[in-house]
């Protein structure tokens, strides 16, 4: 449904997106991820044709978003980070607002503004958008990019500063619109939650792509397992290598070295010493995230 190749966008000297080039299937749920200042947000508004790239192109069914991006804005519906809402508008009011923007009908638009209220559960009735919470705002401003009935969803961090609950509720209405056909493409700083989502994720870092792929094939190729054993033992004199820490009564080894694990375990063994556990730490896609990212996870107490 999209293609997306040498994607390069440039403020004056500072190169936010260097070279991107990447493809998302129709009915794909496809995530981008990366630390502060990555690129992800200018990629989404590349993609959402509200920022001009300075080189390279995005394709989104077969259209050449230079050449006609009005057309492709028929079929997008954006969820910026932060959405500014008319607060001062009655909720319905401002869903019919943006459907006569789309040139929705009206009693089309009234069925569809009924249902998406519904979905979100959204009790609107003679409710002004300033009167709610920040996550029901959220929930009134992704009922808004889905008036039109979009076949391509991009949201930048729509359970950004949400409460647990309302997050959570995000992310499975997120699921469902997968399950009736949409495309989505979104950006998240919550990684469990990208995991859980998205069929792939593309990592980025400084404005340049570091890897694409599932999470499950970014684990494979991209992290070791670790192997944890906790064990106590009355004479630890030569126990103190390194990733053997003490954890007040017991020692802890953390590593990705199955030749020490053995070794260590040889050494309780002989001094009379006690195995509490041994497993293995598969990496979740956060740790895998910090590690291309260079932070040393071995080092970790838990």
């Amino acid at each position: 449904m999209i293609e997306v190749n040498g994607l390069r966008k440039e403020y004056g000297e500072f190169v936010a997106v260097d070279r991107l080039s990447f493809n998302v299937e129709k009915g794909e749920i496809f995530g981008i991820v990366g630390p502060n200042g990555a690129g992800k947000t200018t990629t989404l508004k590349m993609l959402s044709c509200l920022v001009h790239p300075t080189a390279g192109s995005i394709q989104i069914k077969d259209i050449d978003i230079s050449v006609n991006p009005v057309g492709v804005k028929s079929i997008i519906g954006f969820l910026p980070e932060e959405s500014p809402l008319y607060e001062s508008m009655y909720v319905e009011d401002y869903l019919l607002f943006f459907s006569e923007l789309y040139d929705v009908e009206k009693h089309v638009a009234r069925k569809r503004i009924n249902s998406l209220l519904k979905d979100l559960s959204l009790n609107a009735a003679c409710k002004r958008i300033g009167d709610f919470s920040k996550g029901m705002r959220r929930k009134v401003a992704i009922a808004r990019s889905l008036i039109n009935d979009p076949e391509l969803l991009i949201y930048d961090e729509p359970g950004s500063g949400l409460d647990p609950m309302t997050s959570r509720f995000i992310t499975e209405y997120i699921r469902s619109l997968k399950k009736n056909g949409k495309t989505i493409i979104f950006s998240a700083h919550n990684l469990y939650q990208m995991e859980k989502l998205c069929d792939r994720i593309l990592i980025i870092k400084d404005g340049r792509q570091v890897i694409l792929g599932s999470s499950a094939e970014i684990r494979k190729n991209h992290s070791k397992i670790l192997y944890r054993l906790e064990f106590i033992v009355d004479d630890h004199a030569d126990l103190c290598i390194e990733g053997v820490k003490r954890l007040q009564d017991r020692f802890v080894l953390v590593t990705a070295d199955m030749g020490t694990v053995n070794e260590i375990t040889g050494r309780v063994v002989r001094k009379r010493g006690r195995i509490i556990e041994m497993r293995t730490m598969e990496p979740a896609l956060e740790e895998v995230f910090l590690g291309l990212m260079g932070v040393d996870l071995t080092s970790t107490d838990g």
